[in-house]
């Protein structure tokens, strides 16, 4: 039976946090009751042992259904799920290193038509504060990123109506060009399918030409929740679902890695957490292209529809949600804690609740700044907080091969034509042969 381990704190309080809020705009279905499980309720009867079952299962490395992952989210207490997150974590994992990448958040442009009501950042057409940023400012800020050991730039820019493949495929390949070592990390799925809408042709053929130019990956952004329902509350004019998902296998299809995310702490209910954590599951069962998974809570501050929002989701919310994504998502290899939006402290505990990355330096970021929540840091503050952790860091690749100086393998894989080589998808790629 599982134990609490007894030189730890006390049992959890219920979560004090301000429960999700119906409001006319949003409804929280499900949401208002839920309360964090004590400690004390998992040690002994019936919800004893149905925990013990799953985490069995866990321990075996035994893929659990959605009903478990549900029952583990809803029943099981943080230290618990911090345990079974560890495993999974350290059995994946086994060397006691934590990588990240020296990389910069860059946003060519501002400009949206898609009008999210979580977005702080976005800007309508020829509206206050809208902007495309000229080339020679983009370039500059690459070659300051390629100074400091670069190695990738997360390009997004929003649905401009007027910027096309040609414009992004011409500035990724200049960059790629002055920059060769510097990976474009560009377009979220939303994007990709943004282009291919306004150009009216296949977004297969968009992923081509962007591939041709020097793209080298894709970020995982504007999945929000993989959830109709919740899409259409807070996204109603972004990708669908099934559209974000197609247009991820395309990508996997053509030969790219790319990530996968989550937003959560807003309007979805326990069982809809889920539903996203099985969407992403499936897909990578049938592709193998998701490297890692980032999930965060939605920062309400500031945005425009934030009278509609709940308060922000508290640490065990974050926590216990983080703990269960590396729990469930175990065909995902790699998993990023959320510094910039959860705080330095808070991603040092992560890595005891399944994170084995810390992500990208992140030397400018935009996006989530514009609502007030930005916990930027320089190298040597993550190298520190990683070590104080009991961690080795490593600095990595957008394809998770070791490009740092102390590590004495070879950088496997160094570009995304290794990536996708079946050594890589068979998940001996991110350290090398030596691991």
């Amino acid at each position: 039976m599982l134990q609490k381990d007894e030189s730890a704190p006390g049992p959890m309080e219920p979560n004090d946090g301000a429960p999700i809020a119906p409001t006319a705009a949003v409804p929280a279905a499900g949401g208002p009751t839920w309360r964090a499980p004590l400690a004390s309720a998992s040690r002994t009867g019936e919800r004893a042992a149905r925990l013990d079952a799953i985490a069995d299962k866990v321990f075996l490395g035994e893929r659990i259904s959605p009903e478990e992952g549900l029952y583990l989210h809803d029943h099981a207490d943080l230290l618990t799920l911090g345990m079974l997150a560890d495993h999974v974590r350290w059995t994946k994992h086994p060397e006691p290193r934590v990588t990240y990448i020296v990389d910069r958040n860059i946003n060519p442009t501002n400009v949206c038509i898609t009008d999210c009501g979580f977005c702080a950042f976005y800007r309508r057409p020829k509206a206050d504060g809208a902007y495309v940023l000229d080339r020679e400012v983009l370039v500059e800020k690459v070659r300051e990123t390629a100074e400091l050991g670069g190695r990738q730039i997360l390009m997004q820019g929003g649905h401009h109506p007027y910027l096309k493949t040609d414009w992004w495929a011409d500035l990724i390949s200049d960059l790629k060009g002055r920059f060769p070592r510097v990976n474009a990390h560009a377009l979220s799925a939303p994007e990709l399918d943004h282009l291919s809408r306004i150009e009216k042709r296949p977004v297969e053929d968009v992923i081509r030409d962007l591939i041709g130019a020097g793209l080298g990956s894709v970020p995982g952004a504007g999945a929000e929740m993989l959830v109709e329902r919740v899409r259409k509350i807070i996204a109603p004019k972004k990708t669908s679902t099934d559209r974000w998902l197609e247009v991820h296998r395309k990508v996997h299809e053509a030969g790219l890695r790319s990530s996968a995310t989550m937003m959560f702490g807003h309007v979805e209910t326990a069982a809809e957490r889920i539903e996203h954590l099985e969407r992403v599951r499936a897909l990578q069962d049938q592709t193998g292209g998701f490297t890692a998974f980032a999930c965060w809570t939605m920062q309400p501050e500031g945005v425009p529809e934030q009278e509609l929002y709940p308060q922000k989701a508290t640490p065990d919310v974050y926590l216990r949600v983080q703990a269960l994504a590396r729990i469930y998502l175990d065909n995902v290899d790699n998993m990023q804690t959320s510094y910039v939006t959860q705080g330095m402290k808070m991603a040092q505990i992560t890595l005891r609740y399944g994170c084995n990355d810390f992500g990208g330096t992140m030397l400018e970021e935009n996006v989530v700044s514009a609502a007030g929540c930005s916990e930027l840091e320089g190298i040597d503050v993550i190298e520190r907080q990683i070590q104080s952790a009991g961690f080795e860091p490593r600095r990595r690749n957008s394809w998770y091969g070791i490009d740092d100086a102390r590590h004495e393998g070879p950088e496997f894989p160094s570009r995304w034509e290794e990536a996708t080589s079946p050594l890589a998808l068979a998940g001996k790629g991110a350290g090398g042969p030596d691991q």
